[in-house]
């Protein structure tokens, strides 16, 4: 007994897998042969058991229609025959029929609550149809026979089963250290050894390399081993390449032009980049741990930013984003606009884990449209309110004039002569002009009242709230005083007036746009009285606002209907009494009106622009008619044509000009073109450029009404007239007067220094003619040679001359 031990021993000391295994073989042997033991006897017993279930079975479907016939016919003698027979079958000692609703039936032994039995029960219904439930029969059997039959077998199973149990275990132990466990304890020793630095050596077992080797679970296991070290190499260097991506991912993060920051579900800050320490001031250090709604400075500001990041996280959890601009401050106390834009981040199965915030600094783009919204409602130039913010504010004022029952009062203001100030000084003085009067306008007003900026030179005073109506009045007189001071345009002291037209609401209007209507009448009233002055609205005036619309509407297809005539009026050469041209004059002979004047329409027609198709349209009949005077008469005339400042700053003027020669193929010399004085003092390189243009054809250019303006003899100088013409005032006192008889010299004599032709209009008198030859004037016209008259009337004329 001693060798066995010692190895044993031995047998411990090289395999403890192996020992343990024999250990616990050798001590559970006695467990496995009870158990299979256990088996065996499990079996006969389950087969004596099987037998008796089989019985039940036969009971059940032999007996169950047979019984439920018997139920319903209520026959107690073929119940108790049917029960004895089952009462008879083997191991059967036992039956209890209950009969529904409140009966039973028992027949055999009542077995001891010690015996083992075992029980079957079944229902009974009428006809197997399951539709009336007549009883339920149980049947129980005992099993003592099948326990003395199996005790007999115990004691010869369980020895028989242990010796085949220890053998078995020896046996096992043996092929398991030889086949196992020195391969285990081979690739313990490699997995000890095994490290990311040696992943090139594989795992191999001291055994043939063979099929069948390679298929078992040890060849598995080494095979396992190597695909986790070559799985641990491409991870390797899969995680190099995916902490390349990480790290770039994480530099466009933190380098992103947008602040991210990133919260956790209790919207606690998490992560913020280099841009939001930019945006908001706050290092990362500052902002980790907090909360987004805890950054804003003061109690108030700390209230609404939480009260925000509240809503959002419920906006966020409800809908899935929140996009949206927010106020927001910085740690130094600046405010700034900020498109935010958060959205969730959510794990592998759908929870949302953090939430990712996105902001843009938007605080450009707002100055922007802030200034959009300005442009909008305010006057760009003057920085007034414009007309549709004006029109807002008026209809407020009128609803809450309605409310209160009080008065408001409309006045509209239009600056007198502002386009001559625009035509002679330029633009530039224009809306220089523009912003003083604004300022003055202004300065004259209290309270709640507005003044906007209309366009052009127009101007709108609201007057909201008023007692009565002479408050309107009181303004007014302020406003005409605050105009008496001079505007100091381009170094130059200008004196512009304004004239206003007053409306009350409620006597003159209770609707808006008839209360402008009814201001703006008002105001072409003060104009027509003289200009610098305001004039209250009256019903009259409305008659003449319908009236100016009239005309205009009228004008407008005057040109269609052809019912714009020239009239023509001759120059006559002074030195020898010829007719060397005429003067062409425009008139508007209207179905409904009338003979109309120039006077009375070409203001009009200046304001709304119809100057410019009704002065090409004179250009072409005035060159028409020279060039039929010379097929009638043989004589080539000069045409003088007259052009308003907006017609000679149309951009098509000059190509239309020559246009308009070349297809009537009229010589550009015989044309004269006719250009008042305030035109040239607009020095400006445009109208230098127009006139050197118009020269260069050979169209002769002609001052008209010189003396009427400011008379800058300078520009005389800078620009290629051929012609000045004396106004008909100077004319018409030159024999009464000595200052315009020497002034008529001197204007005739500075002309001839300056080599122009000189012309002197509106000569009615002999005398007149004759002081102007005398002081050789070069031509003349006026009343004494000729009215002016339509073209058929000037051609007779000219037959006679």
């Amino acid at each position: 007994m001693l060798r066995p031990l010692s190895r044993l021993q031995q047998f411990r000391r090289g395999s403890p897998l192996s020992f343990r295994l024999l250990t616990y073989i050798l001590l559970f042997s006695s467990v496995f042969t009870l158990f299979a033991s256990g088996l065996q006897i499990y079996s006969d017993f389950h087969k004596d058991v099987s037998a008796i279930e089989e019985r039940f079975q036969v009971v059940e479907s032999g007996y169950r229609s047979s019984l439920s016939r018997s139920l319903w016919a209520l026959d107690r003698n073929l119940l108790d025959v049917q029960l004895e027979g089952i009462l008879s079958l083997p191991d059967i000692i036992h039956l209890r029929l209950m009969i529904y609703p409140d009966s039973e039936l028992v027949m055999g032994e009542q077995p001891e609550r010690k015996t083992a039995t075992r029980e079957h029960s079944f229902d009974i219904w009428h006809n197997d149809t399951l539709d009336t439930e007549l009883g339920r029969l149980t049947v129980t059997a005992s099993l003592e026979r099948t326990y003395r039959e199996l005790e007999q077998k115990i004691w010869i199973t369980i020895a028989t089963q242990f010796v085949k149990t220890f053998l078995t275990s020896i046996l096992i132990v043996w092929i398991f250290q030889v086949m196992v466990t020195r391969h285990l304890s081979h690739m313990a020793r490699y997995a000890r050894r095994f490290s990311l630095t040696n992943l090139d050596q594989p795992l191999t077992l001291e055994r043939a390399d063979t099929s069948r080797h390679r298929n078992d679970e040890l060849g598995q296991v080494t095979d396992a081993f190597n695909q986790m070290r070559e799985r641990l190499k491409d991870d390797l260097e899969r995680r190099k390449q995916d902490e390349e991506e990480i790290r770039k991912l994480s530099m466009a993060v933190e380098q992103s032009p947008s602040s991210v920051m990133i919260c956790d579900r209790q919207w606690k800050i998490q992560f913020v980049n280099h841009k939001f320490s930019q945006l908001t001031g706050y290092q990362p250090t500052q902002a980790l741990g907090q909360r987004p709604g805890d950054l804003a400075l003061g109690a108030r500001a700390a209230r609404d930013s939480q009260h925000l990041w509240q809503t959002i996280r419920i906006q966020v959890q409800r809908v899935g984003v929140w996009q949206g601009e927010v106020n927001s401050v910085r740690r130094n106390g600046e405010r700034y606009w900020e498109q935010l834009m958060v959205s969730p981040i959510k794990d592998e199965s759908g929870r949302i884990s953090h939430f990712l915030v996105i902001g843009e600094d938007i605080s450009i783009r707002k100055r922007y449209e802030q200034q959009l919204l300005r442009q909008a409602n305010y006057d760009v130039l003057t920085g007034l309110p414009n007309r549709m913010l004006a029109l807002d504010r008026l209809k407020l004022a009128v609803a809450q004039a309605q409310r209160e029952n009080a008065l408001v009062g409309v006045m509209f203001l239009d600056l007198d002569n502002f386009k001559h100030i625009n035509d002679t000084m330029g633009h530039d003085a224009g809306d220089t002009l523009l912003v003083e009067a604004s300022r003055r306008i202004s300065s004259c007003l209290r309270g709640t009242s507005t003044v906007a900026r209309l366009g052009g030179d127009e101007f709108l005073v609201l007057l909201p709230g008023l007692k009565d109506e002479s408050g309107a009045e009181q303004v007014a007189d302020r406003i005409l005083k605050g105009f008496g001071a001079p505007f100091l345009l381009n170094g130059q002291e200008v004196f512009v007036t304004t004239s206003i037209g007053i409306a009350i609401y409620p006597s003159d209007s209770d609707k808006t746009g008839t209360l402008l209507q009814n201001a703006d009448a008002a105001m072409y009233e003060a104009k027509h009285k003289g200009k610098s002055a305001w004039e209250r609205f009256a019903p009259e005036m409305e008659e003449l606002s319908h009236e100016r619309l009239q005309m205009e509407s009228r004008m407008r297809r005057a040109l269609e209907l052809e019912e714009f005539e020239l009239w023509f009026q001759p120059i006559i050469s002074a030195a020898d009494g010829q007719v060397t041209g005429a003067e062409a004059l425009l008139r508007w002979n209207s179905p409904v009106m009338g003979l109309v004047m120039p006077d009375r329409f070409i203001p009009l027609a200046e304001e709304t622009g119809m100057i410019i198709p009704i002065g090409r349209w004179v250009l072409e009949q005035a060159c028409a008619a020279a060039k039929r005077w010379e097929e009638a008469t043989g004589k080539a005339l000069n045409i003088a044509v007259n052009v308003s400042p907006r017609q000679f700053r149309d951009p098509e003027f000059v190509h239309s000009t020559l246009q308009i020669l070349s297809a009537i193929n009229m010589p550009a010399e015989r044309l004269e073109l006719e250009i008042t004085e305030r035109l040239l003092l607009d020095n400006s390189i445009e109208a230098a450029a127009i006139l050197q243009e118009l020269d260069s054809a050979g169209i002769r250019l002609s001052v008209d009404d010189f003396g009427t303006g400011f008379s800058a003899l300078s520009y005389l100088k800078s620009y290629p007239f051929d012609v000045l013409k004396i106004d008909k005032s100077f004319v018409a006192d030159v024999l009464a007067s000595n200052d315009n008889s020497a002034l008529v010299k001197a204007i005739i004599s500075m002309a001839h220094s300056l080599n122009l032709t000189v012309v002197a209009e509106g000569v009615e008198e002999e005398a007149q003619g004759d002081f102007l030859i005398a002081n050789d004037c070069d031509f003349v016209q006026g009343y004494h040679y000729s009215r002016p008259v339509p073209d058929a009337d000037f051609l007779t004329w000219l037959r006679g001359h």
